[in-house]
């Protein structure tokens, strides 16, 4: 091999992937978090976060497209979005690819988004300009707990949580029902819902089996993400409507929107909704209830 330099990725105690590295384009730390945008050979620019991938230049348009466009046209109504996380700027780039009259982002980490525009400013656009969109820094945890507005969609787009981090405690049963008290009788949700590997199937079926503790209508899909080398589990919740009755209605909506998208239409939104045998199994069979109690460390 010719090239000596890696950027060395555990994603488990069992597990390690390798980036080749090509240049460190930042490195610094927030209250929060550590934060690297690292050049790499295949995925181009990368953003990891703790050590972790959590975006690629490459292909950041699948995770991204993926996470919004199903529950924004599977909804009745996306006029009034809320977005918890996101701090690259991209899940609000796709949402505001739709007609919605206000956008509020929720994030904790102001340097996250200040580095993301000045380094990644691909990712977002210049989307944080748009005058529909109420950027607040705040724990997404505390805003949902006392606003007293109401959304059509919640996107939840947050790290995946290790112990005592900043995302530890929001994906318990008691942070999804706040998030259903603060969505319209007819609203939805949608969380990034983590590895959907052979592997690591008990993160995927958990935050599963705890929301379906909390709302009628649940529904898990996947998408594979090359530069995350796994498929990725993604859910969508609704307090009134079954996401996968919804259906009908969707090719009418995306052709609004499809010229638009690189990834998603309306075979890929099949392809992600047909869970292989193995996976339906586990959800069905495994998986335990996140509590604030007993929250779950992905790693």
């Amino acid at each position: 091999m010719k090239n000596s330099r890696w950027y060395i990725e555990q994603t488990s105690e069992d597990e390690i992937l390798c980036h080749s590295l090509k240049e460190i384009i930042y490195s610094g730390k927030s209250p929060y978090q550590r934060i690297e945008i690292i050049q790499a050979g295949n995925f181009g620019k990368c953003l990891f976060l703790d050590g972790r991938m959590q975006s690629a230049e490459a292909d950041e348009f699948i995770y991204h497209e993926a996470l919004v466009h199903p529950v924004m046209l599977l909804s009745d109504s996306a006029k009034r979005v809320l977005i918890a996380g996101g701090g690259e700027g991209a899940t609000l780039r796709e949402v505001l690819k739709h007609p919605v009259e206000e956008v509020v982002m929720v994030d904790l980490d102001e340097t996250v988004i200040r580095i993301s525009q000045e380094y990644l400013p691909e990712w977002s656009m210049r989307a944080f300009e748009d005058p529909r969109v109420k950027l607040i820094i705040d724990d997404a945890r505390a805003y949902i707990e006392k606003t007293s507005r109401y959304f059509d969609v919640v996107i939840i787009d947050l790290p995946e949580p290790e112990d005592e981090g900043p995302a530890f405690l929001l994906y318990t049963k008691e942070f999804y029902e706040k998030v259903k008290e603060c969505l319209k009788e007819n609203g939805m949700m949608v969380t990034q819902s983590a590895s959907a590997s052979l592997i690591n199937l008990k993160v995927f079926s958990s935050i599963i089996r705890t929301l379906r503790e909390v709302f009628p209508y649940v529904k898990p899909y996947i998408a594979y993400i090359p530069s995350f080398f796994s498929p990725w589990g993604f859910t969508i919740a609704s307090k009134r409507k079954d996401p996968g009755k919804a259906e009908e209605a969707l090719n009418e909506k995306l052709s609004f929107i499809e010229r638009k998208l690189r990834f998603y239409d309306l075979e890929s939104h099949k392809s992600m909704f047909s869970l292989p045998k193995h996976i339906r199994t586990v959800i069905e069979n495994r998986g335990v209830v996140i509590s604030d109690n007993s929250p779950l460390s992905f790693y």
